[in-house]
C-alpha cells in the first residue's frame, strides 16, 4: 500500500470495487472494514467518481425515472442548438423513454435567456422540485463541466441537497475527472484525442493554444495535468491556457517564442462558444488574445467552435451520462 494510503488508512482503505480487467466508472475505493460506526463527513469524504444514494424508506416505491443534465448554460443561441442541445439530444436518443431535463446551474444566464428569448431554463433544484410533485423516484444527474471545479461543486451540492428526497439518484463525473491513477480511467487523454480531431494540420512554425476558463479553486492544477498529457502524447507545440487561472496568455507566450513560432491557431475547451471565445479570446479588441498576439508579431487564426460541436467531444459526454444512468440501474 502506497504511503499516502498508509496514512489514511483508519479511515478509507484503498479497495477496488471492481476486477482489474474492468476500468470501474464508479468510485474504486471504500471505507476500511475497521471502521465500524462512520461519521457523515467520513463517508461523503470516502465518496468519489460516480455518486449513488439509495433511499431506504422509499425502497417500496414504483421506479419513475429521470436524467436531468445540468450545465452552465448561455446566452449564445447558436453555439447553444450546435453543443448544449446537440449533447442532450444524444443523450435522451440513448433513452427514448425518459424524461431528459436540462437545467442552467448559472442562474444570470437563466435571467438573460428569459428576457431575450422567451425560453425559461430550471435551475437543477427547481427542475429536481418539479420532478419529485411529478412522482419521479429515480434520478440521474449528468454534468456537462469540463472539469470537477466551482461548477461541478455546485453539481455535487445539488445531488447531497437532494439525494435524500428520492428513492436513488446518482451524479455523474464531469468530462475530466480520472486521471490514469489506480487502474481508473484516464479521462484527460481521453479528452485531448477527442479534442485533437478538430485540430488544424501543423508545420513546425505553427502552435495551438487552447483556450480553458480556469478557476479560483484547487481544481485549476488540472490544466497542468492537461499540460503534461499533451507533451506526454507527443503534441508538439500545442499548450493550453486559461482566461481566469494559470496558465495564462502571458505564462505562454514564452514557449512560442522560443520555438520560433510565426502562426497560432486559437481554441476554446469549453461546452460553448460564448463570450470568452467571441471576445476574450478573439474580439477586435486591443487586449483580446487574438490582438495582442497579433501585436506581438504572430499571424493568429481563431477557431470559433464550442467543444460541443465536436462529435467525438459528446459522445464522451454521453458516455459520462450513462455512468450516471448506469449506476442508477445497478
Amino acid at each position: 500500500m502506497k504511503n499516502w494510503q498508509k496514512m489514511l488508512a483508519a479511515a478509507i482503505a484503498c479497495g477496488a470495487a471492481f476486477s482489474a480487467s474492468y476500468v470501474p466508472a464508479e468510485a474504486a475505493y471504500q471505507l476500511n472494514e475497521e471502521v465500524k460506526a462512520p461519521t457523515k463527513a467520513l463517508k461523503q469524504a470516502a465518496e468519489i467518481g460516480v455518486l449513488k444514494n439509495e433511499n431506504p424508506a422509499m425502497a417500496n416505491l414504483a421506479n419513475k425515472d429521470a436524467i436531468v443534465v445540468m450545465t452552465f448554460g448561455t446566452t449564445f443561441k447558436d453555439t447553444r442548438e450546435k453543443t448544449i442541445d446537440a449533447t442532450v439530444k444524444e443523450i435522451q436518443a440513448k433513452h427514448p423513454n425518459t424524461k431528459v431535463v436540462t437545467a442552467y446551474t448559472s442562474h444570470i444566464i437563466i435571467n438573460r435567456v428569459k428576457k431575450n428569448e422567451g425560453i425559461t431554463y430550471p435551475t437543477p433544484e427547481e427542475a429536481l422540485d418539479q420532478l419529485k410533485k411529478e412522482g419521479y423516484t429515480r434520478v440521474a444527474l449528468a454534468s456537462l463541466d469540463v472539469i470537477p471545479g466551482m461548477e461541478y461543486n455546485y453539481d455535487i451540492g445539488v445531488y447531497h441537497n437532494y439525494k435524500d428526497q428520492f428513492k436513488k439518484m446518482t451524479l455523474g463525473t464531469s468530462l475530466m475527472y480520472w486521471q490514469g491513477q489506480e487502474e481508473q480511467a484516464d479521462d484527460v487523454t481521453e479528452t485531448i484525442k477527442a479534442l485533437s480531431t478538430q485540430f488544424p494540420k501543423q508545420g513546425k512554425d505553427d502552435a495551438i493554444l487552447i483556450m480553458a476558463h480556469g478557476t479560483p479553486q484547487v481544481s485549476n492544477a488540472y490544466y497542468s495535468v492537461i499540460q503534461a498529457k499533451i507533451d506526454e502524447m507527443g503534441l508538439k507545440n500545442v499548450y493550453v491556457y486559461t482566461v481566469e487561472g494559470w496558465p495564462n496568455l502571458e505564462t505562454v507566450m514564452p514557449k512560442l517564442k522560443k520555438n520560433g513560432i510565426k502562426h497560432v491557431t486559437l481554441m476554446p475547451m469549453m461546452m460553448v462558444a460564448g463570450d470568452h471565445a467571441n471576445n476574450d479570446m478573439a474580439g477586435a479588441e486591443e487586449d483580446s488574445h487574438k490582438s495582442i498576439l497579433e501585436k506581438a508579431g504572430y499571424k493568429v487564426d481563431a477557431y470559433i467552435h464550442g467543444i460541443g460541436e465536436n462529435k467525438a467531444i459528446r459522445d464522451l459526454y454521453v458516455k459520462r451520462a450513462e455512468d450516471a444512468w448506469n449506476a442508477l440501474e445497478k
